[in-house]
């Protein structure tokens, strides 16, 4: 039997942003998520055997600097590619992905028995996307506030910082239990995607989870 002919799906680039996001991700829930939690046994007992708070909270640090640097590089790749490069902006949610989300529940609950085909990237993959640029702002801004409370109160009133102390520690809890329950489920359980590994999909995967790019890229178009 032929190899299944294969589909770029992600570049070399786009692989090692996501591989240094996953990092820093994982880097900030292991060392974050103690310290919202901490006076608890189980907090207490991981923060010792990473070695205590103060190096708890470097690494904290460092991986929130790390994915700093990651996301400004991602804005401006971004930016390049829509204002200079001119290409279509795939990740931009449209009204097409209401109806999409539509017809997928009318799917899965037997109301029809016509799957709707997706473009490069689906109404779902566009949610977590955009959720994670909603989570990643909010973090920054709210984490940047409680490393420098001195600077902060210099600008904006005090009662901010337990309120930003707050909001920090809720988005990080959504943040890991999204990944955790929504991301590792739809993309290593689901359907295991190699696409992160290689930076491909095989023609049936396409057929599955992209089938509107497949019918573009077959007809010619990027």
């Amino acid at each position: 039997m032929s190899e299944q002919k294969q589909y770029l799906r992600f570049s070399i680039a786009q692989r090692i942003e996501h591989w240094v996001q996953m990092l820093a991700f994982t880097g900030l829930a292991l060392t974050g998520i103690p310290q919202k939690f901490v006076g608890n046994a189980w907090a207490e007992t991981w923060i010792r055997v990473m070695g205590g708070i103060e190096i708890v909270r470097f690494i904290h640090h460092t991986a929130a600097i790390a994915m700093a640097l990651a996301c400004i590089y991602h804005v401006v790749v971004v930016a390049y590619k829509i204002f200079v490069l001119r290409v279509r902006w795939t990740m931009f949610p449209r009204l097409d992905d209401l109806f999409d989300a539509l017809d997928t529940v009318r799917y899965n609950l037997g109301l029809t028995k016509e799957k709707i085909k997706l473009d490069r990237y689906s109404f779902v993959e566009k949610a977590e996307y955009w959720a994670f640029v909603w989570g990643a702002i909010l973090m920054g801004v709210t984490g940047f506030m409680m490393w420098n409370p001195i600077n902060t109160a210099r600008f904006l009133p005090g009662d901010l910082i337990p309120a930003a102390k707050a909001a920090h520690g809720g988005e990080a809890l959504l943040a890991v239990l999204a990944i955790l329950v929504w991301h590792f489920y739809s993309v290593h359980i689901k359907t295991f995607s190699k696409a992160m590994f290689t930076g491909k999909l095989t023609r049936e995967q396409m057929e599955h989870e992209h089938a509107l790019e497949l019918e573009r890229l077959e007809a010619g178009q990027t």
